[in-house]
């Protein structure tokens, strides 16, 4: 496959699928796609812009972009369901930039496919980057990539109901500890009940994946997001003096358990962020990406910014 370095997500609108200009003509253009798979994978990300798809519409769209739309289980980002297997983008404060990353790459099986909606553009700012993942690695040092060849190891502290960050309950959408053993038991994570109802989960993963269809490999770890070096130098400061570093929410290491370096992490974070491209918002935009293939974040905005999103296999 080819290495584009001026790469950006290809953009369809009703002229050039030769389709009328609301969401039952962007429903006649996906039902005439014969391969959809070649195509994104070929692109990377797609932006279907000027079909006036409203939210009640949206279901339509997704059954033909998403064939089998999942449940976000085991996710990290504090989310809202608002339909079938459809989320709130992110709930993070507006003032912050989300960093690059790839859905679920720490966990045992992620996404293939990311579907985002705008049903409320931001009055400023609040562009979804995107990143195509073998730039990504290819911007790091060597020394960077040579010292995660090895893998990762994220760690969860999943409270059971107070407490900072994320519940268990939320995290797998279940009440049931046996519910969430069944699910960890497939994952080669391990799992251990605290004090307080909390839950400790313990996973090794890859830092790095190829892709299925074009054998590219691409940067495919959360290393900085979990990493306290990521939250920015003030922030870590404050979260060590409330917790030890093994009580965190979430955190990382290399995958023998040795500390990543805080260069290595703010180097992840801004090389990836520097080579990404903004997509910015217009109300009723989707935005599909292959989620290996390609990073994604978050700039900061004002306003009342609503983006959804979808996941499948």
């Amino acid at each position: 496959m080819e290495h584009r370095q001026g790469w950006k997500p290809l953009e369809i609108g009703p002229a050039d699928a030769g389709v009328t200009a609301d969401a039952d003509g962007l429903v006649a253009h996906l039902d005439s796609l014969t391969d959809l798979e070649q195509l994104l994978a070929k692109e990377k990300a797609l932006v279907f812009r000027g079909f006036q798809v409203s939210e009640g519409a949206l279901d339509a769209v997704m059954d033909r972009l998403l064939p089998n739309r999942l449940a976000y289980v085991h996710g990290n980002s504090p989310r809202t369901k608002v339909g079938k297997n459809v989320y709130t983008s992110t709930e993070y404060p507006a003032e912050y930039v989300i960093s690059m990353h790839n859905e679920l790459s720490y966990a045992h099986q992620w996404p293939a496919r990311l579907l985002f909606y705008c049903a409320v553009a931001p009055a400023t700012g609040g562009a979804t980057p995107v990143v195509d993942g073998r730039l990504w690695l290819d911007s790091l040092d060597d020394e960077v990539r040579e010292a995660f060849a090895g893998g990762v190891r994220y760690t969860q502290n999943l409270h059971g109901g107070r407490g900072l960050g994320k519940s268990w309950q939320d995290t797998f959408e279940t009440d049931s500890r046996d519910e969430v053993e069944e699910f960890l038991a497939g994952t080669r994570a391990s799992w251990q009940w605290l004090r307080g109802n909390a839950l400790r989960v313990t996973q090794e993963r890859a830092s790095t994946v190829r892709h299925p269809l074009t054998g590219e490999e691409v940067w495919f770890n959360q290393a900085d997001q979990w990493h306290p070096a990521g939250l920015g130098d003030e922030t870590a400061a404050e979260l060590a003096k409330v917790l030890p570093a093994d009580e965190l929410p979430q955190s990382v290491s290399y995958a023998d358990g040795s500390p990543i370096p805080a260069a290595h992490v703010h180097q992840i974070r801004d090389r990836g962020l520097a080579a990404a491209v903004d997509v910015d918002w217009r109300q009723g935009d989707l935005l599909l990406i292959d989620n290996l293939l390609v990073g994604h974040g978050r700039r900061a905005y004002t306003g009342a910014r609503r983006v959804l999103v979808a996941m499948s296999d």
